[in-house]
């Protein structure tokens, strides 16, 4: 059974009249509409696959049969088969490039979170990558399928679901003390966990007593020592890396200490490439 996409009825249909508000002029200008074609969906480039299942609800919508052949979350070789559609031309073409770039942008995003995953576990076995919040605004639900496609999970989903204190936050903090605001908010939010991001190696002993420590900018040898430090107090208090963590430098910073990798890379990867062929039935 496909499973179902993260995209409702009503947003792929938003795509879909996005893309075509006024009909296919090509495709109706020519009089083909009505002729019986076949669509095929393969990838071009080696990728962790994602999207597929949108992909294949909107041809449906356009009235089209389509299957799922390949579900988000696989890892594929060069020619595999995503999905494949057949029916009149004129719905085949009406959703041909949204189901096209959807796949391939985020395949993209998956691809690369897959990799930087892979990286950090060479790092350490139990090393985790985090998505952070920052995908192009609307397509949220989108990304985070993509970032757990990968093999990832979002840092966060939004701001009304983690505790998260930025030193934006401390501003307006006066003169409490740290452990009186982490104390603070474990009084007001006692299922969630404190995170506190910080600027310095300073700033990360002030906050120590804080769940989760999250470095900004933070180089690996930096991470090392402030993990040192905590260790040599007896902290339990888990490190994360954020800021600037790519494909590149994910094993270094899993062996400086930090477990969870906050990354916002794989927003910004390129799209995979999607192979479309078109067939006459």
């Amino acid at each position: 059974m496909m499973p179902p996409p993260v995209l409702g009825d009503q947003d792929l249909q938003a795509l879909l009249n996005e893309d075509v508000p006024f009909g296919d002029l090509t495709t109706d200008s020519l009089g083909i509409a009505a002729r019986s074609g076949r669509i095929r969906f393969l990838a071009r480039d080696p990728m962790v696959a994602c999207g597929v299942e949108e992909a294949v609800r909107l041809f449906q919508l356009c009235g089209a049969h389509a299957e799922l052949r390949t579900p988000s979350g696989g890892e594929v070789p060069t020619e595999t088969l995503l999905l494949e559609a057949s029916g009149r031309a004129g719905a085949l073409h009406r959703a041909w490039k949204t189901a096209q770039t959807l796949i391939e942008w985020c395949s993209g995003i998956a691809t690369s979170a897959a990799e930087i995953q892979t990286a950090a576990r060479l790092g350490h076995p139990d090393a985790l990558v985090a998505g952070t919040r920052k995908n192009v605004p609307g397509n949220r639900r989108l990304a985070v399928k993509a970032f757990r496609a990968g093999g990832a999970v979002m840092h966060r989903g939004g701001l009304s679901e983690t505790l998260l204190v930025f030193a934006e936050h401390r501003l307006f903090l006066g003169g409490e003390r740290p452990p009186e605001t982490i104390a603070r908010l474990r009084r007001q939010c006692p299922e969630k966990r404190v995170v506190v991001e910080v600027d310095t190696p300073e700033e990360a002993l002030d906050w120590a007593e804080a769940d989760v420590l999250q470095l900004e900018k933070f180089p690996p040898q930096a991470v090392a020592e402030v993990v040192a430090a905590l260790a040599a107090r007896g902290s339990n208090t888990l490190v994360a890396a954020a800021g600037g963590i790519n494909a590149r430098n994910a094993e270094d910073y899993a062996r400086a200490g930090a477990r969870l990798l906050v990354t916002t890379a794989p927003h910004l990867a390129p799209p995979r490439d999607v192979q479309v062929r078109f067939f006459v039935e």
